[in-house]
């Protein structure tokens, strides 16, 4: 039994904002909504569960390092918590181009939790609540408030739904099925149906996790050992880069064999994945390892990562190995790796289900279409990933504080950034599987680069009010020196004089036969700004640097000389890019009115005319996105629009 009506209760304080869920999602939507000024409450049905990570023990990688870092460029908190609480760091793909640079970072899990959940508990105008919540009110098409199990009514303006994986969820392995959601914490099994009452299509999802392993139960010395950086980059832009320079814990590296590939076909049968148990669509590049074992059969291998879910607990997180299989074939697969022949499993693998939406009920805002002051961000949206959800919550939060506001509510388009690319992706994409963010979902990679995100991103979040004056400052100082030593560059001559040719030939570069510029220099794959100082005779970048920010001098000439290098090595491809972003502009500043009636609209196709009408789309350009538009539906569509304007 739920609650009775006469037990259903009136809380006398109302609220601006409710934030439903305390994971990921929901901390830098109560944030960013209570920075705002915003009366906020955020409610999670186990306070220690604030920003817990069930899954992998880390924070960034390919792609999502990208979210982190636009996340702390428009203000959000994600990556100053993980500079404070991780234990290894790693730059990916730095043998590539600096377009798939990503940062990721492996967490003290725990220390994780307990900072963020330290933050939330001091930041102004922003209360905490332990309770489930098993209604959404509202009047009229719009959110009136939200009603908790034992009945307490809050008032609100607007509510949003960061559930994560918790709604009905159901984790299972083997025969096992537990009601209960990640990490045997309890499940919201109420909320569905308020939802579904209010017209909101739901999906059924699953993800996975592997076996936690005593690390006193594995012998390291048969695998490979898997380093930090010797030079540690953070993720948010506000950290000192002196700070992360720590003492890192170590990961390692081994393999499945045949001999484990063996174990799970002769068991298959017994996997609720392959046996009907589980119903919900799972993660494609996340596999189980069933999954991979049955779909990459001519593989007789596949890495396993041993990472320290912490520095004070035991617990080790086999990556690679997530599973569903019943216990005893967990330990018999877990044990035939080289390594892990002595396994103890402190936590079994298990796969969880869970109930979560088709975000294609959203706006571009995270606001759903029809019910008006109801978010939605995270898991809850069809994606997978802390860093997905983090990026999704913060939006969520900015524009349900801007609409109390009355103020414009933001939208960052694919050109922007890969958030941008995330949101648009889940709100006009029909998905039947969790939404893994990745480079190549970006058009526009090489302008989106980790590195630059707070060029892209901060001037946003300093016109919504989550970045302070000192930090635009900073940056707009950060741009001018930029420009100025590009410029600079591109207009210093050098000759061929015996200094200039002893340092090419020190450095395997083909000797000059003529003056050229240092800029053309730097553009030669094996020079660097940094390795022409001896011959950059009238550079005084470091000096400009102290003079405009003294106390941040250092912090500042290294960013501006990594941009300065980027940008004159990639200067070709990057105009190419913002030429394709100008036409991609003109699509996306045509807004299609809320009212327009495509049945009327002579030449579309019945499919674009259905599709259009069940997405709306804001622009041209969106509509140009949605499956079943086709290039011909466009461009009626665009001639239709200039009548329309006429």
């Amino acid at each position: 039994m739920k609650y009775s009506a006469n037990s259903v209760w009136e809380n006398k304080d109302e609220y601006d904002v409710v934030v439903i869920g305390a994971g990921h999602a929901g901390c830098e939507a109560a944030l960013a909504a209570a920075r705002l000024g915003l009366k906020t409450i955020i409610f999670t049905v186990s306070v220690d569960s604030i920003a817990l990570m069930p899954c992998n023990p880390n924070i960034g990688g390919s792609s999502k390092g990208h979210l982190v870092r636009e996340i702390d460029a428009l203000g959000g908190e994600m990556g100053k918590v993980i500079d404070q609480t991780f234990i290894q760091s790693k730059m990916l793909n730095k043998s590539k181009g600096p377009a798939v640079h990503s940062l990721r970072a492996q967490a003290d899990k725990a220390n994780y939790t307990k900072t963020m959940r330290k933050v939330l508990e001091n930041q102004e105008n922003l209360e905490i609540k332990q309770a489930e919540i098993t209604d959404i009110l509202s009047e009229n098409g719009k959110v009136i408030g939200v009603q908790t199990y034992s009945g307490a009514i809050y008032k609100c303006k607007a509510a949003i739904l960061c559930t994560g994986t918790y709604l009905k969820a159901r984790c299972i392995y083997g025969e096992i099925s537990n009601a209960t959601g990640p990490n045997g914490l309890q499940a919201a099994n109420y909320l569905t149906d308020s939802l579904k009452s209010l017209g909101i299509e739901m999906y059924r999802f699953k993800t996975g996790t592997p076996a936690r392993i005593d690390k006193r139960s594995i012998d390291f010395s048969k695998m490979e050992e898997q380093f930090g950086d010797e030079k540690v980059v953070p993720f948010s832009f506000t950290t000192n880069p002196e700070d992360v320079q720590i003492e890192q814990a170590s990961c390692w590296l081994t393999y499945t064999n045949e001999k484990t590939h063996e174990i799970i076909r002769k068991n298959l049968d017994r996997s609720p994945l392959f046996s009907g148990m589980i119903e919900g669509t799972g993660p494609r590049y996340c596999p189980s390892i069933e999954d991979k074992v049955v779909k990459f059969a001519d593989k007789n291998k596949h890495q396993v990562f041993i990472e320290p879910e912490g520095l004070d607990t035991n617990e080790m997180y086999i990556g690679g190995m997530s599973s569903s299989l019943p216990e005893d074939v967990q330990y018999a697969m877990y044990r035939s790796v080289a390594g892990l022949e002595n396994a103890k499993i402190v936590r079994n693998a298990y796969a969880i289900e869970y109930d979560c939406i088709d975000a294609r009920q959203l706006s571009p805002t995270l606001e759903f279409k029809k019910i008006d002051g109801l978010y939605s961000g995270g898991q809850f949206n069809g994606s997978s990933g802390y860093e997905e959800a983090a990026a999704q919550g913060l939006i969520a939060g900015i524009n349900a504080a801007l609409k109390i506001l009355g103020k414009e509510q933001i939208v960052i388009d694919r050109s922007e950034g890969y958030i941008g690319v995330l949101i648009d992706d889940l709100v006009t994409k029909e998905s039947h599987e969790p939404y893994r963010m990745m480079t190549s979902r970006a058009e526009y990679r090489l302008l989106l680069r980790q590195d630059n995100a707070d060029q892209r991103l901060t001037k946003i979040g300093y016109k919504v009010g989550l970045i302070s004056d000192e930090r635009y400052r900073y940056l707009l100082d950060k741009q001018d020196i930029i420009l100025c030593e590009v410029e600079r560059l591109e207009h210093t001559s050098v000759g061929t004089s015996k200094e200039v040719q002893d340092l090419l030939e020190k450095q395997g570069s083909t000797l000059l036969n003529s003056g050229t510029t240092l800029a053309e220099l730097i553009r030669r794959p094996e020079l660097s700004y940094e390795v022409l100082e001896t011959i950059d005779k009238n550079r005084v970048l470091l000096e400009i640097c102290r003079e405009k920010n003294p106390t941040c001098a250092e912090k500042l000439y290294h960013e501006v000389v990594e941009q300065v290098n980027i940008y004159i090595k990639y200067e070709g491809y990057i105009k190419r890019q913002e030429k394709q972003v100008e036409q991609f502009k003109k699509l996306e500043t045509k807004r299609i009115p809320d009212d327009i009636d495509y049945d009327s609209i002579k030449s579309l196709r019945i499919e674009a005319v259905q599709k259009l009408k069940q997405y709306r789309p804001i622009s041209i350009g969106q509509a140009s996105r949605i499956s079943g538009v086709s290039p011909a539906d466009i461009s009626v569509l665009l001639v239709f629009m200039e009548q329309y304007g006429k």
